[in-house]
């Protein structure tokens, strides 16, 4: 199994910054993707980012795309979400996904809540 921390939720006013962690430890070496998803009140969980563990690539949604960074550090077993221009759209309960090839592991969750 791989377990999951997430850190650096918080509030912040619009057009404001934040930064996600989630560290993942356990089986990590079966990683082939980590991810981002985020789910506000009443709302459906929805995809927000990803990257491949090895090569790197990113796939963003499109309301987060320009604005999130999504990126890792393998050698910590992290990855991070760099959020800047948020928006009161942006306010969800965030969550960092490990996709292995066992299956896939999920965080906590860790909230975000924008002001405008």
């Amino acid at each position: 199994q791989v377990q999951l921390v997430e850190s650096g939720g918080g509030s912040v006013q619009a057009g404001g910054s934040l930064r996600l962690s989630c560290a993942a430890s356990g089986r990590t070496f079966s990683i082939y993707a980590m991810g981002w998803f985020r789910q506000a009140p009443g709302k459906d969980r929805e995809f927000v980012a990803a990257i491949t563990w090895t090569t790197g690539n990113t796939r963003y949604a499109d309301s987060v795309k320009g604005r999130f960074t999504i990126s890792r550090d393998n050698a910590k077993n992290m990855v991070y979400l760099q959020m800047n221009s948020l928006k009161p759209e942006d306010t969800a309960a965030y969550y960092c996904v490990v996709f292995t090839y066992r299956g896939e592991y999920w965080g906590q969750g860790t909230q975000v809540t924008v002001s405008s």
